[in-house]
């Protein structure tokens, strides 16, 4: 029986081998996609994806799906709405491959039918927007023929000018005694001239007027107007604003070229009579169609949004299903088929404490499909490395992320994310400790939990997303940085006085005296920085020393632990070598060094150096000298400190040698013995196929009789040998990178510990910037008198919560959440984590549907 799965270690996995029916096997594989636990490996890598078995299906729903894409753009485009996943995810069971068979019919007839409505719309549509234009041509062109005919004698005084050529030619061809009068005027017919109207976009018009200009030359004469109201473009559903336009010209070529200038700009033409009545009963007709026109267009309309209305009712559900369908028979490909047994033969990774559910499962499925053959589980004993699944719910889940972007740790490794989640929020609240900023935080994080349902149904921008992903960690972050603030006696920079001090002023003393306050005798502040530091003049310089020895003292402990997580993982591992060559001399290598200096500090602290009447050594120049003068102590701590401090060194200084050859010499050693008994090296296992016949297998393999429990699944174990691959032994490569590690860790353990300062640092700025936020906003107000102090109050309160949540919270927030991580990332996780594991990637419904969304 599996260890229960822990966040400390990932799960137990195990490598199983299916034999499936072929007549049920998808209904096995949408099984096992519930459950979501199992990872399929694909046992025909070489088939490219066109000669896998199931292509055919896929294909067909791949069909599917663009037809359900389709009636979903013409949903939106119709603004009906649509009903959300979250109201089948529990309705949707696993579909009758009939049931799949009627929805790929229902879909293709609905598909017929909608683009048929679709373009019957469309077309009504266009030529509804045709004759909306000719009318708009019939009734502008109208006035421009009235005026044509009562401008004749202005027209003809012209006629010298060179630049009307066109209007020269209707002098000539005027009857005598044509003077203005419209009764006796002839048509343009009669005068052999002719016109082109139509309809062009507004933002065409002046390229439109040039190149007429210059094709002809100046011969023809033009009228335009714009239309007032806004014309939809049938094929863009877009607002288009045009112009009516009418062009006089002289001979059949010149109003040829003017059609082919006019259509080549995207201009319609409509044909208009110059006859008076003639025109009347045109625009007659053209109402009367564009009447019968509107109301067919309203019934297409209507019926294809009562088709649409119908479908959306349903696609959302549809189109899950159409997804798990085509998962299922992607997975299927991955499968190899007995063809003599007409079988199904898959392998997978799964939790060895989710087998006994997965065969139940599986159990009841072979039941109710009433099979005599069972499922048959063949549980595969492998040396290849499994991949690394922890059981996550949705308050580790985040903490486990912040792990695996530094790296997946190995199978069976320790998880850094079992600490991650008490030292990443309290790191951040070291640099970030107020009360009130972290009460902010709190109450945030508390509104995204509890509207959680809510909001996970909402689109989030990138940001907003980010933040709720992480709201536990947010909410763990403020509920420390409340805690921190509290310790630093910090609240929006204000300090709490509600707690007597343990310090007392003196009663009498002079103006302009640098008074000192003395403790009271008994007593001591119960929690916390004494709030009279705040008001002293040497606060910055007290609260710099406590913070700046605290933070290297965090820094040890949290370096220290996370270096011991090597002895577990080598304890685990059973690797003498690692215990012995790494972590031993390491961690006394790091103890001996800075922490000593830890102790120090809790010595140098413990000392009541007033009372004692000397003054208190340096620390930073007691552990330089360490390494430039050893055995010289200028400002001595405690009695014998020289001889310690010799000892230590040479200590630390004989690791040095130990990580950097135990390890080579070591594994030489093994490797050497294991060569003059006669084993293979390590890149000499023999490959045995996880799907060998039953017959003797080489290399010692052996196959454990069949366990059934005659209830439709059989168990089976058997050693199978994945021959995983491995480099042969290069004691040039093995001692090449233990010189890198010896020397990155020897130097890193210096800058390491020094980058922990950033906890004093950043805990420092924040502080800082809130007092100056303060007392540049509700501090000043509150320095007023009367009743401009009331309206400053409530003025500047406004701007300080304002800055407070968008720098102090906002900014600052980012900014030591940022560092916390690098602590984590480069200071922790690089003492002990390997991070060279695979994620396990189950077969799941809900993560399929999580990352790729329907709606």
């Amino acid at each position: 029986m599996a260890a229960q799965d822990t966040l400390f270690r990932s799960s137990d996995m195990s490598l199983t081998q299916l034999y499936i029916a072929n007549e049920i096997g998808r209904e096995v594989v949408s099984t096992l996609g519930e459950i979501g636990e199992v990872q399929f490996r694909d046992l025909n890598p070489d088939t490219n994806a066109f000669q896998r078995t199931f292509t055919k299906e896929i294909r067909r729903l791949d069909n599917v799906e663009r037809q359900l894409r389709y009636f979903r753009t013409q949903i939106e485009k119709a603004a009906i709405p649509m009903r959300p996943s979250t109201d089948f995810s529990d309705t949707l069971a696993a579909p009758l491959a009939s049931e799949i068979d009627e929805l790929a019919e229902r879909s293709e007839s609905l598909e017929q039918r909608i683009s048929s409505l679709n373009d019957s719309y469309e077309t009504l549509k266009k030529r509804e927007v045709e004759l909306s234009e000719w009318r708009w041509v019939l009734r502008e062109a109208g006035g421009f023929f009235d005026r044509a005919h009562t401008q004749t004698e202005d027209i003809r005084q012209s006629f010298d000018n060179d630049e009307a050529p066109l209007l020269r030619d209707v002098e000539q061809h005027a009857p005598p005694g044509a003077n203005g009068d419209t009764q006796g005027q002839p048509s343009f017919a009669e005068i052999n001239i002719g016109f082109v109207a139509g309809v062009i976009p507004r933002d065409r018009i002046g390229t439109f007027e040039r190149i007429l200009w210059r094709t002809l030359r100046g011969n023809l004469y033009m009228n335009q107007s714009e239309i007032p109201e806004p014309i939809i473009d049938p094929s863009t559903n877009e607002e288009v604003h045009k112009n009516v336009f009418v062009i006089f010209a002289h001979g059949k070529n010149i109003l040829a070229k003017i059609r082919k200038i006019s259509e080549s700009l995207g201009a319609a033409l409509y044909g208009v009579d110059e006859n008076a009545e003639l025109r009347r009963d045109q625009v007659h007709e053209v109402n009367t169609r564009l009447g019968d026109v509107g109301s067919v267009l309203r019934n297409t309309k209507n019926t294809l949004d009562a088709e649409l209305s119908q479908i959306a009712r349903s696609l959302v559900a549809w189109m899950i299903i159409v997804k798990k369908e085509k998962a299922v028979f992607d997975t299927l490909n991955k499968f190899s088929y007995d063809q003599a047994r007409k079988t199904l033969i898959a392998e997978a990774w799964c939790p060895t404490n989710s087998l006994p559910r997965i065969k139940s499962t599986l159990q009841d499925l072979t039941n109710s499909a009433g099979l005599s053959v069972p499922i048959i589980i063949n549980k595969i004993q492998t040396n290849k490395t499994p991949p690394t699944h922890f059981r996550l719910n949705k308050f580790t889940e985040a903490f486990q992320t912040i792990v695996n972007s530094y790296g997946v740790p190995k199978y069976q490794e320790v998880n850094p994310a079992f600490y991650t989640i008490i030292t990443f929020p309290f790191a951040f609240a070291v640099m970030f400790g107020d009360a009130g900023h972290g009460s902010i935080m709190v109450l945030a994080a508390s509104a995204m939990i509890f509207f959680e349902k809510k909001l996970s149904r909402t689109k989030l921008d990138e940001i907003s997303y980010m933040a709720f992903y992480g709201r536990y960690i947010m909410l763990v972050m403020g509920i420390f940085a409340v805690f921190t603030g509290l310790l630093y006696n910090d609240i929006f920079s204000r300090p709490l006085t509600f707690l007597p001090s343990q310090w007392e002023w003196p009663q009498d003393f002079k103006a302009g005296e640098s008074v000192t306050a003395s403790l009271k005798d008994g007593y001591r502040y119960p929690f916390g920085l004494d709030w009279n530091w705040h008001a002293s003049e040497n606060s910055l310089l007290f609260s710099n020393s406590m913070k700046m020895k605290m933070s290297i003292l965090l820094g040890w402990c949290h370096m220290t632990f996370a270096l011991s997580m090597q002895y577990i993982n080598a304890r685990y591992y059973k690797s003498k070598v690692d215990l012995w060559g790494n972590f031993v001399p390491a961690l006394i290598f790091y103890e001996s060094i800075f922490g000593y200096l830890g102790v120090c500090i809790l010595g140098k602290w413990a000392v009541d150096w007033q009372a004692k009447g000397a003054s208190p050594p340096s620390l930073l120049n007691m552990l330089i000298f360490m390494f430039l003068s050893p055995g010289s102590v200028e400002e001595q701590l405690y009695p014998g400190q020289s001889t310690v401090q010799v000892i230590l060194l040479l200590v630390a200084v004989i690791q040095v040698p130990i990580m950097l050859f135990l390890k080579p010499l070591w594994l030489r050693r093994e490797h050497n013995r294991a060569r003059a008994l006669g084993y293979r090296g390590l890149g000499e296992q023999s490959r045995v196929s996880a799907l060998e016949d039953d017959g003797d297998m080489d290399g010692g393999f052996a196959r454990d009789s069949l366990a059934s429990d005659g209830e439709g699944v059989a168990m089976l174990a058997q050693d199978i040998n994945d021959g995983e691959e491995h480099e042969e032994f290069d004691f040039g490569d093995v001692m090449i990178h233990q010189v890198i590690h010896t020397i990155e860790f020897c130097l890193n353990c210096i800058s390491h510990t020094a980058s922990y300062l950033r906890l004093w640092a950043l805990s420092l700025a924040h502080q800082q910037l809130s007092i100056v936020l303060w007392n540049m906003t509700l501090g000043s107000a509150f320095e007023q008198e009367g009743a401009i102090q009331v309206v400053m109050i409530v003025i500047t309160f406004f701007m300080w919560f304002t800055l407070s949540i968008a720098i102090l919270v906002g900014m600052e927030g980012v900014s030591s959440l940022l560092h916390s991580l690098r602590l984590h990332w480069v200071e922790a996780f690089s003492k002990h984590l390997i991070g060279e594991g695979i994620p396990l990637v189950p077969f799941s419904f809900k993560t399929l549907l999580e990352e790729d969304p329907v709606d």
